[in-house]
C-alpha cells in the first residue's frame, strides 16, 4: 500500500511540476546595439576600429526572442534578422517561428522583414503583429507591401494597452512618445502567472511619457530600457534635441528613488556605438554596477 501511494505522490508531482514548467516563459536577447549596430558603417572611431577587427567586440542590434511553450516569437525585425532567427531556433528547440512583433518603423526594427520575401524564405503568412499606423506603412509603401500582397506575411492589428493572448503568456503594447515619422512607438510588457518583462528600446525623455519610469519598474519581474547615449557628450557636433533619447544618467537619476532590490531589475539595451556602457571596465560600466543596474548582453536569458 506504502509503495502504491509512493508512485501516485511521485505521479502527481511530477504533473505538478510539468505544469510549472508548461507555464515558464524564457526571453533570450538576441540583440544589444542601437538600430545601425556596433561596429557601425562609415565609423573611424576608436569604438568602431576595436569592433571591426575584433568579432568579439562586436553587437547585433537589439532584439528579444521569447516561447510561448509551442513556438517561438521575436520581437522586431532587425538588418540581422538572419543570425537572430538561427540563434532563437537553436535556442528553442524543436519549436517554429510563430509570429514577430514590431516596436516602430526605424531601420533597426522592422527592416529585417525583407527576408521574409521571395528573394529569401519567402514566408507563408508570417503573423507580423502591428499597430495601426505601422500596419498602414507596411501596406502602403514598397517593398513592404508585396509581402502583404504574395502573402508572405500576415498583419495581426495591435491596440494600445489591448493583451495579446499567446498559449502561456501576454503581450501587451504601449505607446511611448519617440520620433514618430512614419508610424506610432510601443514597447512591450510580457505577462505570465509568475512574472512581467517590459522592453521599451526606444523613447523619448521620460518626462515626456504620461507613464511613471519608477511605477514601472516597481510593477515587473525585469526592465529592459532605452540606453541608447550614456550622456549628452556622446556625439560632439550633433544636436541631441533632434534624438531626444533618455540618457543613461538621467535614467539613473530618475530611477534613484528605487531601492536596491528594485533597482536590479533595470537592464539598459539598444546601445549606440559611442556608448561606453559597451566597455566592461569603462568609468561608465562601474557607474551602473555601482547603481546596482546591468546592461543586457546578447544571449542573457530571464525566466518569466
Amino acid at each position: 500500500m506504502r509503495s502504491v501511494l509512493f508512485f501516485v505522490f511521485i505521479a502527481q508531482c511530477g504533473i505538478f511540476f510539468g505544469e510549472l514548467h508548461a507555464q515558464s516563459v524564457e526571453v533570450l536577447v538576441l540583440g544589444t546595439a542601437q538600430d545601425a549596430g556596433h561596429p557601425q558603417v562609415n565609423c573611424e572611431k576608436d569604438c568602431c576600429k576595436r569592433a571591426f577587427h575584433d568579432a568579439s567586440q562586436q553587437h547585433r542590434v537589439t532584439s528579444l526572442a521569447f516561447s510561448d511553450g509551442e513556438k517561438f516569437y521575436l520581437i522586431d525585425a532587425t538588418p540581422d534578422f538572419v543570425e537572430q532567427l538561427q540563434m532563437a531556433k537553436e535556442h528553442f528547440r524543436e519549436q517554429q517561428l510563430g509570429g514577430i512583433f514590431l516596436t516602430h518603423a526605424h531601420i533597426g526594427h522592422y527592416t529585417g522583414l525583407m527576408y521574409l520575401g521571395r528573394e529569401a524564405m519567402s514566408g507563408q503568412n508570417v503573423p507580423v503583429y502591428v499597430m495601426p499606423r505601422m500596419r498602414k506603412f507596411l501596406v502602403k509603401n514598397g517593398p513592404w507591401d508585396q509581402l502583404v500582397k504574395l502573402n508572405n506575411i500576415e498583419l495581426i492589428p495591435l491596440s494600445e494597452n489591448k493583451e495579446v493572448q499567446l498559449q502561456t503568456l501576454r503581450v501587451t503594447p504601449m505607446l511611448v512618445p519617440h520620433r514618430d515619422e512614419y508610424s506610432e512607438t510601443v514597447g512591450f510588457r510580457l505577462t505570465t502567472k509568475n512574472a512581467s518583462l517590459v522592453f521599451i528600446p526606444d523613447i523619448d525623455k521620460w518626462e515626456h511619457w504620461s507613464q511613471s519610469i519608477v511605477d514601472l519598474v516597481k510593477s515587473s519581474t525585469y526592465t529592459l530600457l532605452d540606453g541608447t547615449f550614456f550622456d549628452g557628450d556622446e556625439l560632439p557636433g550633433r544636436n541631441m534635441i533632434e534624438i531626444p533619447h533618455p540618457f543613461v544618467t538621467e535614467s539613473i537619476s530618475a530611477l534613484s528613488p528605487l531601492e536596491g532590490t528594485e533597482k536590479e531589475k533595470v537592464h539598459f539595451i539598444h546601445l549606440n556605438h559611442t556608448n561606453p556602457l559597451f566597455l566592461p571596465g569603462s568609468e561608465a560600466s562601474n557607474r551602473i554596477k555601482k547603481e546596482g543596474m546591468h546592461v543586457a548582453k546578447r544571449g542573457d536569458t530571464f525566466q518569466l
